[in-house]
């Protein structure tokens, strides 16, 4: 398995990489997820970081269900974020949504004005809306593991020491891991508890922590204070997940 350190500058990598995508060239079908789309058209709406794994979640769940061939992605996409704006009480205005949605798929164009162009892009996002609510049963609350993510986080705090703790930016790392894996449908696969134990563990690993007292004992054994159905095979499994996000190519 690939030395998860290596995950540190393959972040880097990807941070440097340039931050317009063509979307129009990208390929669904080729692996491409439009829940990148997703993250860059919900951070141009200032939406809330719930809001936006929200839509990147809802939009796994409808395209798990359908045959992906026959809707057009980042349609789903805006309308995903619309309906996670709700769910999520942090709506988010159609029009705003409208305007992102194609200046991100239509580099530099000015906003649509009022006319047929628009009117047919809004009623599709509405459209969508009530077919993505049909697939999915109405059935849209998410548990994040966002939640279980904090509070473990406030528990390695108290455990490593806050001098310790504000010297390695385990938490930052660590939520960076969780977005990311918010690109991959894999996020629907597991726990939201067990998602948020391996993206800690990931960081740690990262930056080479010890936590106190763990020294003589399996390097896997500090989350069993957290959760106590996680196996080590599956811990594993979950983290290869996220690393395997940063070969896969954006281009």
């Amino acid at each position: 398995m690939k030395d998860v350190i290596d995950v540190m500058e393959l972040q880097r990598e990807k941070s440097r990489r340039s931050t317009i995508v063509d979307y129009r060239q990208l390929d669904f079908m080729q692996g491409f997820s439009p829940a990148l789309f997703i993250f860059e058209c919900g951070k141009k709406l200032n939406a809330q970081p719930l809001t936006v794994a929200a839509a990147a979640v809802i939009m796994h769940r409808f395209f798990k269900e359908v045959d992906h061939s026959s809707y057009d992605q980042y349609l789903i996409a805006s309308s995903a974020l619309y309906l996670a704006g709700k769910v999520k009480d942090d709506p988010l205005k159609i029009r705003d949504i409208i305007n992102v949605a194609h200046n991100t798929l239509h580099r530099g164009s000015n906003p649509l004005e009022i006319g047929d162009e628009y009117w047919n892009m809004r009623d599709a996002i509405v459209q969508a809306e009530l077919l993505i609510m049909r697939v999915l049963k109405f059935e849209v609350n998410i548990v994040h593991p966002h939640k279980f993510m904090l509070h473990y986080l406030k528990s390695l705090e108290g455990w490593l020491g806050k001098d310790s703790w504000e010297k390695i930016p385990v938490a930052k790392l660590a939520a960076s891991f969780l977005q990311d894996f918010h690109l991959d449908s894999a996020v629907l696969d597991y726990l939201p508890q067990h998602i948020a134990v391996a993206c800690i563990s990931l960081s740690l690993q990262c930056y080479g922590v010890q936590l106190p007292l763990m020294e003589d004992l399996d390097d896997e054994a500090w989350y069993a204070v957290f959760v106590k159905d996680l196996q080590k095979e599956q811990h594993w499994e979950i983290m290869e997940k996220i690393m395997e996000i940063f070969n896969k190519e954006e281009h």
